[in-house]
C-alpha cells in the first residue's frame, strides 16, 4: 500500500532550536493515526510541515506524492486542516465562513451546508461568528475541515470545547472518512479518547519520534506488564498457589502482573479451573501508561 504521507529523515531548527531531529513515518489511507507528545515536543511543527506552511531544514516529505512546500502543491485542495486555536472573522456569519472556504476548495458553497448540521450549527448558520462560543467555533473549524470529503485530515486538538455527544459525532465522521480511504491524523493530549480509536501511534519528545506502531506493537516493545485481577470467594482462607508470590491484596481482589501474554494465558487457566474464583478483570497496558514508559526511557537514555 502507498503512504499518503511520508516523512524521511526530517529535520527542522529554528537558530539554535531543534525542534525536529531525524524524523521519519509514513501514514497509510483509511487509518486513523495518533501524534502525541508534551507541548513543545514538536507535533505543530510537523502538521505545519505537512501542509507546507514551512520547509524542513533537511530530509524530505511528500503528502500524495508531492511536496507539500512547492509552489504548485496540486493536492493541496484534498487536505483539511483544523489548528488548535481556531481563527475566524468574527464580522460573518457560520455560513458566509464556510461560503468562503469552499471557494477557496473551488467547490460549490451549497455543498457545505450539510456540514453546519453535522457539527450541530445549523441553529447558529446565519449568525455572526462574533457571538459564537469556544465549542461553537470549534464546530465551525471542523465543519471547515471536512469542506470537499479530505484525503487526507490534519486535526490539532479537535475535540477541544466539544460536548460528549457532539465528540462521538466527530469520531463518527472520522469513521466515515477512513472507511472511504482518507488518512486522519490526530494531534492530541486526550489519550483516553484515542486509545481504543487510533490504528497507529506516534509519540514524540523534544523533537524526536521516541516510539510509533499500534497499541500491540507498543505493548510488546515496551514489556510493560499486564494488570490481572482475581476476585476469590469471601471464604477462602488462604490464597490459591497459582497466583504465585506476593500479589498485591486490594479491596476487591489480588492483583497480579504477568510478564506477556503467555504468562497472561497461563494464569487465566489456573484461574478458570479454580471454583474459588468468582471474577477476573484484566488490563493492558494504557496509552497513557505507553506514553509514560517511552518518554521516560527517552529522557534515561539522554
Amino acid at each position: 500500500m502507498t503512504a499518503t504521507i511520508s516523512v524521511t529523515d526530517v529535520e527542522k531548527t529554528y537558530r539554535a532550536v531543534r525542534a525536529l531531529r531525524g524524523v521519519s513515518f509514513d501514514l497509510q489511507p483509511g487509518r486513523l493515526s495518533a501524534l502525541v507528545g508534551h507541548n513543545g515536543a514538536g507535533k505543530t511543527t510537523l502538521i505545519k510541515l505537512m501542509l507546507g506552511l514551512i520547509r524542513a531544514t533537511s530530509g524530505a516529505i511528500r503528502v500524495l506524492g508531492e511536496d507539500p512546500a512547492a509552489g504548485e502543491f496540486a493536492g493541496r485542495r484534498q487536505l483539511g486542516y483544523l489548528p488548535e486555536n481556531v481563527a475566524f472573522n468574527s464580522g460573518l456569519t457560520g455560513r458566509e465562513t464556510l461560503a468562503f472556504y469552499a471557494r477557496l476548495k473551488r467547490i460549490a458553497p451549497s455543498s457545505a451546508w450539510p456540514l453546519l448540521d453535522r457539527v450541530g450549527l445549523a441553529h447558529a448558520a446565519d449568525r455572526k461568528v462574533g457571538t459564537y462560543s469556544k465549542g461553537m467555533r470549534q464546530r465551525l473549524g471542523l465543519a471547515q475541515a471536512l469542506l470537499g470529503r479530505p484525503r487526507v485530515l490534519l486535526l490539532d486538538e479537535p475535540t477541544t470545547g466539544l460536548d460528549p455527544a457532539l465528540r462521538q459525532t466527530f469520531y463518527d465522521i472520522c469513521d466515515e472518512l477512513r472507511a472511504d480511504g482518507a488518512t486522519v491524523l490526530i494531534s492530541s493530549h486526550a489519550l483516553t479518547e484515542l486509545e481504543d480509536r487510533a490504528e497507529h501511534v506516534l509519540i514524540m519528545n523534544r523533537g524526536l519520534l521516541v516510539a510509533q506502531g499500534t497499541m500491540d506493537e507498543l505493548r510488546h516493545i515496551s514489556r510493560l506488564p499486564i494488570r490481572v485481577t482475581i476476585d476469590l470467594a469471601p471464604n477462602t482462607d488462604a490464597l490459591p498457589a497459582w497466583l504465585g508470590a506476593a500479589p498485591q491484596a486490594t479491596a476487591r481482589g489480588s492483583v497480579v502482573f504477568a510478564r506477556d501474554d503467555a504468562e497472561k494465558m497461563t494464569l487465566l487457566r489456573e484461574a478458570a479451573a479454580d471454583p474459588r474464583v468468582r471474577n477476573i478483570e484484566i488490563a493492558a497496558p494504557t496509552l497513557d501508561d505507553l506514553y509514560a514508559h517511552f518518554l521516560q526511557s527517552q529522557e534515561a537514555a539522554a
